[in-house]
């Protein structure tokens, strides 16, 4: 008995590949910050501020081009 299920396998890849994206994003975005002894710069470095959510973008679009993806089965 086959069962129709709402995505194929290749859905199930490519919005695990767009999750694993989204994830780097937000390791890209982690790091040391500020308190209120010691001011940080690195918190306004460019990987935090332009990288890493042009990062997080391309993977939620990658996710939404995953669900829309129509199988050829």
């Amino acid at each position: 008995m086959k069962r129709d299920f709402a995505f194929g396998k290749t859905n199930y890849v490519l919005l695990a590949i767009g999750m694993a994206v989204i994830i780097l994003g937000f390791v890209l975005m982690s790091g040391s910050g500020s308190n209120e002894t010691t001011f940080s710069p690195d918190i306004f470095s460019a990987r935090r501020i332009k990288l890493a959510p042009a990062v997080c973008f391309a993977g939620f679009i990658f996710m939404i081009y995953g669900i829309m993806h129509k199988p050829k089965d």
